[in-house]
This record gives C-alpha cells, sequence and structure tokens, in this order.
C-alpha cells in the first residue's frame, strides 16, 4: 500500500515537472516572437525615418509662369506665322497690278503713269514719285517697264496700290537721309534728260532743282532767277553735281565762296551777280 502510494506520489510529481517545463517553453517563444517583431519593427521605423515617403510635388510659381509662357509663345509663334503669310510678297500679284496700268504692253506710259498716280494719291510732280522711280531704277521720265516695276516693287514689297500707299511715308523718308539723297540728286540728272544728250536742258533743270532743293535751299529762288536771265540753255552733269555741293557748303551770304576754287563758271557767275544785286 505504502509503495503503491509513493508511486501515484512520484507520477504526480512527473506531471506537474511537465506541466511546469511546457509553461516555460511557450514563455520562451512568446519571449522570442517578441524580441524579432520588436527589432523588426525597429527596422521598419529606422527605414521609414530614413526613407520618408515620396510626396507628390506642387507647382511652383515659376512653373505656372514658365508653363504660362511657353503657351504664350505657341500662340504668338502661330500668330507671327500667320502674319508672316499674309504679308508675302507675290510676283504673280504684283504682275497683274501692273497689267491694270500697262494693258496690253511691257510698259506703263503717260496715261497708264496717271491713272497709277491717281490711285495712290500722289501728284506726278510730288518728289515722292521720283524716289520711287528711283527705287524701280527707272530709265526714262513718264515709264515703268515691266522688269522695273518687278524689280522695284519686289524691294519695296509693294504688290498691290494699298501697300504701296503705305510705303508712301517711307519713301519721303529716305530723302532725310544724306547719302540717298545725294544719289536721288545724281540719279534725276540721268532720269531726266533726253537719252540723246548728254545734258539736261535748262527748263527741265529748273524743274528739278525746284523738285529737290525748293524746300531745303533758301537761295534756291535766287538761283533760278539767276537762270532765267542767264545765257545758259542746258546744265552738263559736273554743273548739276555741283549745284548741290555748292548748296551744302556755302554760306546764305556766299562770306566763304572761294572764286579760285574749283567751283564751274556757272556758280562763279551766279556768285558775282548776286553779290552785284545786293550792292544796287
Amino acid at each position: 500500500m505504502r509503495s503503491h502510494f509513493q508511486l501515484n506520489s512520484h507520477l504526480t510529481t512527473l506531471a506537474n515537472i511537465h506541466k511546469i517545463h511546457h509553461t516555460l517553453h511557450r514563455l520562451n517563444l512568446t519571449e522570442d516572437v517578441a524580441q524579432e517583431s520588436h527589432q523588426s519593427g525597429k527596422c521598419v521605423s529606422c527605414c521609414s525615418r530614413a526613407m520618408p515617403p515620396r510626396k507628390k510635388r506642387r507647382p511652383s510659381a515659376g512653373d505656372d509662369l514658365s508653363a504660362k509662357k511657353s503657351r504664350q509663345d505657341s500662340i504668338f509663334r502661330k500668330h507671327d506665322t500667320s502674319q508672316i503669310r499674309e504679308e508675302t510678297f507675290s510676283s504673280k500679284r504684283c504682275l497683274e497690278w501692273f497689267y491694270e496700268y500697262a494693258g496690253c504692253d511691257d510698259v506703263v506710259g503717260p496715261e497708264g503713269m496717271e491713272k497709277f498716280c491717281e490711285d495712290i494719291g500722289v501728284e506726278p510732280e510730288n518728289v515722292v514719285m521720283l524716289v520711287l522711280a528711283w527705287k524701280l531704277d527707272a530709265q526714262s521720265m513718264g515709264y515703268f517697264t515691266r522688269q522695273e516695276w518687278l524689280r522695284g516693287m519686289s524691294s519695296l514689297q509693294c504688290d498691290s496700290t494699298e501697300r504701296l500707299r503705305n510705303s508712301l511715308d517711307y519713301l519721303r523718308s529716305v530723302l532725310n537721309d544724306s547719302t540717298s539723297f545725294k544719289l536721288i540728286y545724281r540719279y534725276a540728272f540721268d532720269f531726266a534728260r533726253e537719252k540723246d544728250q548728254r545734258s539736261l536742258d535748262l527748263n527741265t533743270a529748273k524743274c528739278m532743282l525746284g523738285l529737290l532743293l525748293g524746300k531745303t535751299w533758301p537761295l534756291f529762288p535766287v538761283f533760278n532767277q539767276f537762270l532765267e536771265q542767264s545765257k545758259y540753255k542746258v546744265i552738263n552733269k559736273d554743273q548739276w553735281c555741283n549745284v548741290l555741293e555748292f548748296s551744302r557748303t556755302i554760306n546764305l551770304d556766299l562770306s566763304n565762296y572761294d572764286e579760285d576754287g574749283a567751283w564751274p563758271v556757272l556758280l562763279d557767275e551766279f556768285v558775282e551777280w548776286y553779290k552785284e544785286r545786293q550792292m544796287s
């Protein structure tokens, strides 16, 4: 009986030890998992701090302005392209315009020229017509050939009456440039003279001088009177060119005129005539 009791007691003790061992084992597993979870959490947390989540970048004010400017530039480019397309010179349109005045000929003559001046609103005697002829490099007064018309109007980018009207102020302004004026002045001599003559007849010369110098040279009226009472019937190119130089360099009282200079006799006689007139 006693031995049986001892056996039961021993078995109970073993069972209790087994329970305790099982409990401890469970506790160790839980602690390991907790430690691993804690360590893993630490890693994630560290990574989270080291690599913050990417946020969507808000467009700055500069980006907005850049985008706006880009859109505007695109609009302007389209606008400029359409303008250039509209303003492109057309040789075909220019030629059709030419034949409005030339008719069946290849030259605009006096009748066509009169209608042309009327359409652009300029008198034939206006100096701007001389500047236009110079631009066209026209060879004969009162005539524009087809080649002269196309070449000159192309340089002016004019292929219609409206466009030429809009260019008249520019043509007038050319006279304000001293170099261009000198070129036009020299051109006028050959433009106005008869092609079989080396000189310009006096009446034509007076008209052309009045056109070119009448408003800018105060002594022109007096010089014109001198020509009318003089023995001269024609003006040669040397005399013509020297009149311009005289008008630009000699004082109105002629005080700086050098009689021993290289002036033509025509101007020597004018100075002498003028001084005598002043004294009388």
